[in-house]
């Protein structure tokens, strides 16, 4: 009896001791950074890694804060320069500044990139927008793009925030500005069309030309040639001529001799084999 009495006395400083000592210990998870709140001195200055540490139970407390990259889209619609409506969307990704975690779980708590991204989003996509003209929106996607990123990466670090990449991946106008653009392309592609006839006609009326000098080349050739020879050239065509139709006539089993102009063409015909 007395020994049960002694265990149960032991047992129970024993429990509340286990109690004391779990709730002292707290664990960070991968990803994540704790920030200390101490009721007596405030937020301690600096963030606790991954891992087991101790508090005092009751007069700290821990706060876990997810460090690791987080996307967010934004949207928004503005006018352009030439008072185009303009929607955008803004994909950014985002991180807390570990080294200032405290500062920003004083100023802005957990929710601190709903607090200020998509505030600061809409500010710098409003303002970089209306610097352009709708169309050069279109042409120079790249450099609107690049001075948004910038301009929003600086308004971000002003509230400890970090920017890993910022990028618009949706951009449309208005219906009257885009029937615009859609008339002007097909008005581009009939010039296109229009001025590729005309310059097959014009290469085609050049080749026409071509020939024509060349016929009228080839032919005051032949002439100068036929004044140089006289009739020996005529003779010697009319002679090659003939030979040709004798030559032919001479296959024709019917024909024994061919007329010439100075007597008889005898044909040797072969005589058939009885």
């Amino acid at each position: 009896m007395a020994a049960a009495q002694r265990l149960s006395r032991l047992i129970v400083p024993l429990a509340i001791g286990a109690t004391v000592a779990q709730s002292a210990l707290y664990d960070v998870p991968g990803g994540y950074r704790a920030v200390l709140f101490d009721r007596f001195s405030g937020v301690r200055p600096d963030a606790t890694g991954e891992g087991t540490h101790f508090l005092i139970p009751w007069l700290q407390r821990a706060i876990l804060y997810d460090v690791r990259i987080k996307p967010r889209n934004i949207s928004t619609t503005t006018g352009s320069k030439d008072m185009q409506m303009v929607s955008l969307t803004l994909r950014v990704m985002s991180r807390p500044d570990i080294e200032h975690l405290p500062k920003i779980y004083q100023s802005l708590g957990l929710d601190y990139d709903e607090r200020v991204l998509p505030s600061i989003g809409n500010e710098v996509l409003k303002a970089t927008v209306a610097q352009f003209d709708a169309s050069e929106l279109i042409t120079n996607r790249e450099i609107v793009s690049a001075r948004i990123r910038d301009d929003l990466l600086n308004r971000a670090k002003e509230f400890n925030i970090l920017l890993e990449d910022v990028s618009i991946t949706h951009m449309t106008f208005g219906k009257e500005f885009t029937s615009a653009v859609e008339q002007k392309q097909i008005a581009q592609q009939d010039a296109e069309r229009a001025k590729f006839v005309v310059e097959k006609a014009e290469q085609e009326r050049q080749a026409s030309v071509i020939r024509a000098e060349g016929q009228a080349e080839a032919a005051n050739t032949i002439s100068k040639a036929l004044s140089k020879a006289g009739d020996a050239f005529v003779q010697f065509k009319k002679i090659e001529t003939s030979r040709e139709i004798a030559n032919t006539l001479s296959q024709n089993k019917n024909v024994s001799y061919v007329p010439a102009a100075n007597g008889n063409m005898l044909l040797q015909v072969p005589s058939q084999q009885q």
